[in-house]
């Protein structure tokens, strides 16, 4: 059965946000869908290419408030892009990825434009911890300089990546980057504290960052390690700087992320840094 709408906004010829009964609220987006078509209107979802929700009051406010000043072949490439991500993820993408990526694309184009450099620092920890987000996005990057002949600098794939990931995941790019600026300073902690020199191209480096993001990921779950008193006198005996220095990540970590955080991870980071001290 055809399920219609009323037309509430026609934001451009390609995009209208348009009411339904059980959904509320729908954006539509279709190559001439807007065009002609004004407040009130009835139309079917069968015209639209994509569809999707913006229940968010504040997301849909700025959605409209972005759109005007975007061309519209440019929107309509986005949201070709969008398909292509939720696609090759295998997953449904948080609706604010509409909003952050569209916002995202469309200033990091007109940073192109200018010639304005922009550098990702973080760019091997992103493809390091986001293996399938970062190809995914290389596809985008791709898709962006053979169809509209604009090439982005190698970091665009890592900031697209990490959008991906909050849209996967459900986590903002807020707490995401924290999560980043955290494992960072626990790599410089510790560097220092064994006198390492770890550079991002080391296998070392990548373990270590790998073990750091999951141990965050557990803090934040609020997942046990289970009991490991045993092991923990060994460690503490034969391994003292090692263990030291994990208690010091730890409280770091504590602090940062206002949580707390299972002490049998003391266990495992030992282990970890005693790895990284004998390799080196």
């Amino acid at each position: 059965m055809e399920q219609l709408l009323t037309i509430e906004k026609v934001l451009n010829n390609n995009v209208v946000i348009a009411r339904h009964d059980a959904y509320k609220e729908v954006v539509l987006i279709g190559n001439g869908l807007g065009f002609n078509r004004k407040k009130g209107d009835v139309i079917s979802f069968d015209h639209a290419d994509k569809t999707f929700l913006l229940k968010d009051a504040t997301e849909q406010e700025q959605y409209v408030n972005l759109i005007p000043y975007i061309d519209e072949d440019l929107i309509a490439f986005i949201n070709d892009q969008l398909v292509y991500i939720e696609e090759h993820m295998g997953t449904e993408l948080n609706e604010h990825i509409h909003v952050a990526l569209t916002d995202h694309l469309s200033f990091a184009i007109k940073r192109i434009q200018q010639n304005m450099q922009f550098s990702n620092s973080f760019l091997f920890e992103i493809e390091s911890l986001y293996p399938k987000e970062y190809q995914v996005a290389k596809g985008v990057v791709k898709a962006f300089q053979h169809h509209m002949d604009i090439v982005f600098p190698e970091g665009e794939i890592g900031f697209i990546a990490l959008h991906i990931h909050s849209a996967v995941t459900d986590k903002s790019l807020r707490d995401i980057n924290k999560d980043h600026a955290l494992i960072s300073r626990l790599t410089q902690l510790i560097e220092e504290g064994l006198n390492v020199d770890l550079t991002k191209d080391n296998v070392n480096y990548h373990r270590l960052i790998q073990h750091l993001h999951r141990a965050i990921d557990r803090i934040h779950q609020g997942e046990s390690l289970g009991d490991e008193n045993k092991l923990e006198a060994l460690l503490k005996a034969e391994y003292p700087v090692c263990y030291n220095l994990a208690w010091k990540l730890i409280k770091v970590m504590q602090n940062q992320l206002k949580k707390p955080v299972d002490e049998a991870e003391v266990l495992y980071l030992t282990i970890h840094l005693q790895r990284l001290t004998h390799t080196n």
